[in-house]
């Protein structure tokens, strides 16, 4: 007897090369890359705060979390608005992608662990990683990917941007 695996389904977006994705569940919204109200003190990678339908919502540029080269605005640019379940409680944030692809369905036993390359390496946020066309898409787990003391910050630039 032959189980069956179940499927979740998952938005697809690049940053420079690289495919990503994250639970549909958790996307908000797609919308354009605007311009962000910077916060001083923040981190490089925090672009500042942009309202989403009356909501101050954080921004972050991935790539510069992630280690890469900061975000270059393209036409294809677009920020992700999210409702990140950490913990008890949700955070809403942006996340801007070099461009967004589609909705996917991935089964179960299509994902695969991160890869252990037998050093250590900053690898808590890839919740999977599943073939696709000849390469790979990585499946971000947006909760690993923040620590506390961030996301602390963010629900602090949140509170910040209702009160403004």
């Amino acid at each position: 007897m032959t189980g069956t695996s179940s499927e979740s389904q998952y938005v697809t977006f690049s940053l420079e090369n690289e495919v990503f994705a994250v639970p549909v569940s958790v996307v908000r919204e797609i919308l354009d890359h605007e311009e962000a109200f910077k916060i001083p003190h923040g981190p490089e990678y925090l672009l500042g705060l942009r309202d989403v339908r009356g909501q101050g919502v954080p921004v972050i540029d991935l790539r510069l979390r992630l280690g890469m080269t900061k975000t270059e605005r393209t036409p294809h640019t677009r920020a992700l608005v999210l409702d990140v379940p950490i913990g008890e409680k949700a955070i809403t944030l942006g996340l801007v992608a070099d461009r967004v692809y589609e909705v996917i369905p991935f089964r179960d036993d299509e994902i695969e662990g991160a890869p252990d390359i037998g050093v250590r390496w900053p690898s808590d946020y890839i919740a999977g990683v599943v073939r696709r066309n000849g390469g790979f898409v990585v499946i971000v787990d947006l909760a690993r990917l923040f620590s506390s003391t961030e996301v602390a910050m963010m629900g602090t630039a949140n509170r910040l941007a209702a009160t403004a």
